[in-house]
């Protein structure tokens, strides 16, 4: 394979691995020379705390990634130049400074993201280098799986179904890079610097409760692909090792989404129940990410417009019932001991993402939006089209939602999921010694048995912020205005 250009210039973002990548691929087979860059961007950074376990995550993602182009290239002067800089900048200048006549990238649909892409593509298109982008976050993306009709599906189990009909082993091939690695570029001398420390991005160390980049990603792919066998029958309880944990790697980049739909197409194909499931999951992740590239308004506003004439509870009622619910300290256990797994790990079950979206839109009566935003600053694994479609899942005002009038019931919920208590008395420990029958409701407890778990309610742990049986005919009355904006 000849290569056209003399240089070319990948820019990585979400796609943070040296295998398996379709633009990096493509810069390589058209290249003589390829540089690789990575740009830490301030836009992003500064709007996030000074602790933040995804920087911690990315940095040491990012690091590993240079060594990994390093002993590819085989020569130590190649491997990741990295940038701590305003993109729309930094990446013409770059390619100014290496004499390149392409930038290579792959493709990012969030809005922040298409607007920082049109700016660098037209000041790159000013020096006369094109910016080639390519699909790489997702198997099948924007317009590829379309109704009969040619329009984009917004409901799952029919877009679900298409996916599978499309699928070939083209969607799911391998993107390999080793065998033109030769081709990475050693980097200048000025451009030869470490891969930034937290404390020069401006950040405080945090510690990492998972292990990152492709080795950690690995491991973990690894682990699951032992137990994939069994998923559909330990995803829903929080207290069992039945997810993946791979989330984060997919948001990040350091697997290939194709690599991961082709373990499970396989297994699904030779008839695996828990393939079938997982994979399902990944098929929504495409689906909501083809949510988001054509009804953009999804960032901003709810999916069905009707729902938008819902009225939220607001003022400083409505805060402190927020912060309760963001503290976990709602009195519902179940909500409480998944809120205290978000704070203290950046992780959350599906389950209970599930759990307390519902409990804030439906029991509190919060507008989902808020929820979203607080999961978008604490999850390790925030992917903005997923945490919408999630949001607007359980709030009922998203496509292929759950009906307004399915409300989730924490008790019945925590009495079916974690039922012998172990997940809750991990991250509530002083609860751990209430019996399992007491431990899903305490304020139903009788007073014995608190004596004896040495709990005193509304001192060691909180009565109940509201009432669920209240709070859902509240709710049956609040997603009234839909149902007469429908009719009208």
């Amino acid at each position: 394979m000849e290569p056209t250009l003399a240089r070319g210039l990948v820019w990585l973002r979400r796609d943070l691995r040296a295998h398996d990548h379709a633009a990096l691929r493509l810069a390589l087979s058209q290249c003589a020379q390829v540089h690789c860059v990575f740009v830490f961007d301030p836009h992003i950074l500064d709007a996030l705390p000074r602790r933040d376990r995804r920087v911690a995550f990315l940095q040491a993602t990012v690091a590993e990634l240079d060594a990994t182009l390093r002993s590819l290239a085989g020569q130590a002067e190649a491997g990741l130049i990295v940038l701590h800089a305003v993109p729309e900048d930094a990446i013409p200048a770059l390619a100014q400074r290496l004499g390149v006549q392409a930038v290579y990238a792959s493709h990012d649909d969030e809005p922040y993201a298409l607007a920082r892409d049109a700016q660098v593509r037209t000041h790159l298109a000013a020096q006369g280098v094109a910016l080639h982008t390519v699909k790489d976050h997702v198997v099948f993306e924007r317009s590829e799986v379309l109704t009969q009709a040619g329009r984009p599906f917004s409901v799952f189990t029919p877009y679900k179904n298409a996916w599978l009909r499309q699928l070939t082993p083209t969607q799911l091939a391998e993107q390999p890079v080793a065998p033109l690695a030769h081709r990475l570029a050693p980097r200048p001398a000025d451009l030869h610097a470490p891969v930034p420390t937290l404390s020069a991005l401006g950040f405080e160390p945090v510690e990492l409760p998972l292990a990152a980049g492709t080795s950690g990603a690995r491991a973990l792919l690894d682990d699951f692909l032992a137990r994939m066998d069994h998923y559909h029958e330990r995803r829903d309880f929080p207290s069992v090792k039945g997810p993946s944990y791979l989330s984060v790697h997919l948001r990040f980049g350091t697997l290939s989404v194709r690599e991961l739909a082709g373990a499970a197409h396989a297994r699904a194909q030779a008839g695996q129940a828990g393939a079938v499931a997982w994979l399902n999951e990944l098929i929504w992740r495409d689906f909501y990410a083809q949510i988001l590239h054509h009804w953009p308004h999804v960032v901003e506003r709810s999916f069905k417009p009707a729902y938008d004439a819902i009225a939220w509870e607001q003022g400083p009622e409505a805060e402190a019932l927020f912060a309760a619910w963001c503290e976990g300290r709602t009195g519902y256990p179940l909500v409480d001991a998944a809120m205290a797994q978000l704070n203290q790990t950046g992780y959350m079950h599906n389950r209970l993402r599930m759990v307390v979206a519902s409990f804030l839109v439906k029991d509190l009566g919060i507008d989902w939006r808020w929820g979203e935003r607080y999961f978008a600053e604490t999850l390790n694994d925030f992917d903005l089209a997923s945490n919408n479609g999630g949001w607007q899942w359980a709030s009922s005002s998203g496509c292929d939602a759950q009906p307004y009038f399915r409300i989730f019931n924490p008790v019945s919920q925590s009495e079916k999921f974690d039922a012998d208590g172990k997940f809750i008395r991990r991250y509530l420990p002083q609860l751990a010694r209430l019996p399992a029958k007491a431990l899903h409701a305490p304020w139903d407890a009788r007073p014995l048995e608190l004596a004896d778990a040495g709990v005193v309610l509304g001192r060691d742990y909180p009565l109940p912020i509201v009432r669920h049986d209240a709070a859902r005919e509240k709710t049956l009355a609040r997603y009234a205005v839909v149902k007469a904006t429908a009719n009208g």
